[in-house]
């Protein structure tokens, strides 16, 4: 089949299914794995080109609805008759979920399978260890400074945190994403402070800015260093990739707990 990704969570889903040779198109912004890299382009996964797009002449279109606004896409390949699939994943259960959709579409469904329990199995052995940590550390994961977002309980990064053997403070607000103050993030007090803005490169955040913040250098988080720089594309997109995030962060708070974790090893296990 001919399959075109409009956003990089799709891209690198199909990736991990094993059906990147299938992909004849991707959005500007999708970078893994390396083998699309001369692919078309089809513009912003928020603003698709869609005469690019129906030149391609695929068989099959993984559009999105993750971000406010691609809605956009959809009523576009309504408009053409596109053939098209959307992918909304809200919790790393959704990605598995949304690996079998993918292989219903494509005739591929075995194949989806057992994609997806690779990486449930992942999943479960971090559940598992995490149980075995002791002091679970609380965690407040930045997503945008200005105003400031945060994932809440709804979202996928509150499942990682607690597979990593911590805890999200907003783990409590039930929304997937969070609008508040940073006066709220301080009264709660994080032991680490993670900072991965959504479309910015790790080397373009500035974690000084976060230590100038009224009352903040009063936290144990700031005056100890512990505020880390998260690389984004490992952190906030919900794709099947989550696992390397999840790997990364899980030896970082607990090296005695979980396997040390080698970044291209890892990789290596995705691909």
């Amino acid at each position: 089949m001919r399959i075109a990704s409009l956003c990089p969570s799709n891209t690198e889903l199909l990736a991990f299914m094993g059906l990147t040779s299938s992909i004849v198109g991707v959005d500007k912004y999708s970078d893994w794995p390396p083998a699309i890299g001369a692919l078309p382009r089809l513009g912003s996964d928020m603003d698709i080109d869609i005469e690019a797009l129906e030149a391609l002449k695929p068989d099959l279109i993984v559009a999105s609805l993750t971000v406010p606004g691609m809605e956009k896409n959809i009523e576009r390949l309504k408009d053409r008759n596109l053939p098209y699939i959307i992918l909304n994943p809200k919790s790393l259960e959704d990605i598995a979920n949304n690996m079998l959709v993918v292989g219903e579409a494509t005739n591929t469904l075995k194949q989806a399978t057992a994609a997806a329990s690779k990486y449930r199995q992942v999943l479960e052995q971090y559940a598992e260890l995490s149980r075995k940590v002791g002091h679970k550390p609380s965690l407040y994961w930045e997503w945008w400074p200005k105003p400031v977002f945060t994932p809440g309980g709804g979202n996928w990064l509150t499942e990682i945190s607690e597979l990593a053997g911590a805890r999200n403070v907003f783990a409590d607000d039930p929304r997937a994403s969070v609008k508040t103050e940073p006066e709220d993030v301080l009264s709660r007090i994080p032991d680490y402070i993670l900072l991965a803005w959504v479309g910015v490169k790790a080397q373009q955040v500035k974690p000084e800015s976060v230590k100038k913040r009224e009352g903040w250098s009063r936290l144990d988080a700031v005056q100890q260093g512990r505020i880390h720089v998260m690389e984004e594309p490992l952190y906030c997109r919900p794709s099947p990739r989550l696992i390397v995030g999840l790997q990364k962060l899980a030896a970082f708070l607990h090296p005695d707990v979980y396997p040390a974790y080698d970044p291209v090893e890892s990789e290596m296990w995705f691909s």
